[in-house]
């Protein structure tokens, strides 16, 4: 195997994380709230997952578990947003901090602790092609990531629950206004992106890594994060995002495994320049985004951006 079928190979599974957390953020920033925690919503899931694995418990019943025990730290995080009016950037960071310190805490014993992971589901056919066949023999959940993808941009695109979700997002007000209940929807997000990252968090610390490890998450949390700003809010370009992320971090493996003489540390924070090159469209991308609070809890007004689009939503809605 070249490095080329090494990198195509492993592509799709390096990007799950990367895509189950960005997919639940995606739904949390559409619903008008920002979440910095995913960090620590994934450290907390990834323990969680890899302690009832090494148990005996399966992968099932673990991912079950990471994703509710993330779930409720999502939530507290949303009770203090939507309940207190807090301000939702330091109560994220702090649910972050929250999330990674309890990882530390509970994986402290089973640090250097190995598991099985799960095997391989291949397409015939499809995984026997030269080169690319490697794409199509993956493990079972990211061929259900692939399809949450699948489900999450059908939401969207033409579903009743995504125009809900939108609308509850760019114009609470007007989304009150014709009965839907804008808290609960916004709680209802928030446990939705924490169960993602908890099974993000189990994903990468059970069958991609099945290793445990203090900071095994690495920033895939954050990534994740700038994943939704730099896919614009739209499903297909944070899968490619995604996968393009997953690739670059293969590319430092496979450099080494053809002798090329750089440093290993150079290698590990490839995809940091991507994310860089993010930040400074940051602020003027979240004006535009669905997200309407996005610095202040207190605030519920649209973006002045939204009203004719927050006027087709509602059109369509009602």
């Amino acid at each position: 195997m070249n490095a080329v079928e090494f990198v195509l190979a492993g592509m799709l599974a390096a990007a799950t994380p990367f895509l189950l957390a960005a997919l639940g953020e995606l739904i949390v920033e559409r619903a008008g709230v920002l979440n910095l925690g995913v960090e620590g919503l994934m450290a907390f899931g990834a323990v969680i997952a890899f302690i009832i694995v090494y148990h005996g418990g399966g992968h099932f019943l673990a991912f079950l578990a990471a994703g509710l025990g993330s779930a409720l730290l999502s939530l507290l995080f949303a009770a203090i947003v939507l309940g207190f009016n807090a301000n939702q950037v330091a109560t994220g960071l702090a649910i972050g901090i929250l999330g990674q310190g309890l990882s530390a805490l509970f994986g402290k014993t089973y640090e250097s602790l190995t598991v099985r992971g799960l095997p391989k589901i291949a397409i015939p056919g499809l995984s026997d092609i030269p080169v690319i066949g490697g794409l199509f023999s993956q493990d079972i959940v990211v061929w259900l990531s692939l399809l949450a993808a699948v489900a999450v941009w059908a939401m969207f695109a033409y579903g009743k629950l995504g125009l809900i979700i939108r609308a509850v997002g760019e114009n609470p007000k007007a989304a009150h206004a014709i009965g839907y209940p804008v808290i609960a929807i916004r709680f209802a997000a928030a446990a939705i992106g924490g169960v993602m990252a908890g099974f993000a968090g189990a994903y990468a610390a059970t069958i991609y890594t099945p290793l445990w490890a203090d900071g095994m998450i690495a920033g895939r949390g954050w990534i994740a994060i700038a994943l939704v700003v730099f896919g614009t809010w739209l499903t297909g370009r944070i899968f490619l995002g995604a996968c393009l992320f997953g690739a670059v971090s293969l590319m430092g493996l496979a450099a080494q495994a053809t002798g090329l003489n750089v440093p290993s540390q150079l290698l590990a924070c490839l995809p940091t320049p991507k994310e860089f090159r993010m930040k400074p469209n940051i602020g003027a991308s979240f004006r535009e985004s669905p997200t309407n609070a996005v610095t202040d809890g207190n605030s519920t007004g649209p973006t002045p951006n939204m009203p004719v689009r927050t006027r087709s939503l509602m059109a369509r809605l009602s």
